[in-house]
């Protein structure tokens, strides 16, 4: 069950998943795995994702991932991941640090992923790579729902980088599309064309939030 706020579009979420339906590493077919470009996980079934993972890596794929709750043995799926974006409070989570600056940098420092990220809700969301910290501001739009503003931002994300586009652009892009998704009522009711989400990258005004820009 989804509840939504109407005054805000935000949305709370009320669930509770069957262990049945929970996988195990030996239901994988490591073939099937491997033969994309890219693996995207979550922190479900984490020892089945782990095990993914650790074969995309083998095979040379590039990995991203959505982690929202920590659970148990976590380290075992973040060692794998390439792409690294997390919910706002998973990282103060994993590492117990309360600066969002500071938790990026453990996390990266732990595992050198090519991204540590957190998403930030209405003010964006806060990256470190190699070359430092990267901050996307998001995009200013008419809110109905934030359903899926999460899900479409990661798969606007792995899109781009499998287009090459460098870090910064692959965050814009991804702000954009989540941006758009909440424009309409429903998980998938936004999800916006490639040109809809360029148009307001050029042209929509953005909400910074002084405590993460530089």
């Amino acid at each position: 069950y989804i509840l939504i706020d109407r005054r805000t579009g935000e949305r709370t979420v009320l669930w509770h998943r069957d262990p049945r339906l929970a996988m195990s590493p030996d239901q994988l077919d490591r073939t099937q795995v491997c033969e994309a470009r890219l693996l995207h996980v979550d922190g479900c079934d984490v020892e089945a994702n782990a095990t993914a993972a650790r074969w995309a890596r083998e095979a040379g794929m590039i990995v991203t991932c959505d982690l929202d709750t920590m659970v148990p043995n976590m380290d075992l799926l973040i060692q794998h991941v390439d792409y690294f974006i997390a919910s706002q409070s998973f990282p103060e989570a994993y590492t117990g640090e309360k600066d969002p600056f500071k938790a990026l940098e453990i996390l990266r420092g732990e595992f050198g992923m090519r991204l540590a990220a957190m998403t930030l809700g209405h003010d964006g969301v806060l990256g470190l790579s190699a070359d430092g910290f990267l901050y996307s501001p998001a995009y200013e739009v008419d809110c109905v729902d934030t359903t899926g503003a999460g899900d479409v931002f990661r798969g606007a994300f792995a899109y781009a980088i499998l287009q090459g586009l460098d870090l910064q652009k692959a965050l814009d892009l991804a702000c954009a599309g989540a941006a758009l998704n909440c424009t309409k009522m429903g998980a998938r009711g936004g999800i916006a064309t490639l040109a809809q989400v360029t148009s307001l990258m050029e042209k929509g005004a953005r909400r910074v939030n002084p405590a993460y820009s530089s």
